[in-house]
């Protein structure tokens, strides 16, 4: 399960249609308890460090990007709880090439965005048993 504010929730929308028709990815920052309910504190937008040609279809948060992620998560006592892209004119559902490039425990957010507005979201998680994603509960929750 993973808790999102509302504000959260907004720039994962905003991010998926201001880039439109590209997907848009970024990363999640909050707490991870022990057992495994995520809380989001923030997203942070990210760029697309796929090649040109197929930002359309594909994403990568380049290992430099994700350096720097650690340490903002470090910095502010924080968890990199997961990472959301958008799947423009497609279903909020996971690929195989987002299954191949997955890891356990993070919370996958994927939001289909037609004609440039995101119209469901749904997130994922990878199970470290048979490698295979299952839908995890969002609850949108105020922020306090």
């Amino acid at each position: 399960m993973i808790y999102l504010s509302k504000d959260v929730i907004q720039h994962m929308l905003t991010d998926g249609a201001e880039r439109y028709p590209e997907e848009c990815c970024g990363i999640i920052f909050g707490k991870l308890n022990e057992s495994g309910e995520k809380t989001a504190e923030y997203a942070e937008s990210a760029e697309n460090g796929y090649d040109q040609a197929e930002k359309r279809r594909r994403f990568e948060i380049t290992p430099e990007i994700m350096l720097k992620a650690e340490l903002t998560a470090r910095k502010k006592k924080l968890d990199i709880i997961g990472f959301y892209h958008s799947h423009p004119d497609c279903e909020a559902f996971p690929s195989e090439f987002d299954r191949t490039h997955a890891l356990p425990v993070y919370s996958y957010i994927i939001m289909s965005v037609v004609k440039g507005k995101a119209v469901k979201t749904k997130s994922f998680v990878l199970s470290a048993e048979d490698m295979q994603f299952s839908e995890e509960k969002i609850i949108i929750c105020n922020k306090e």
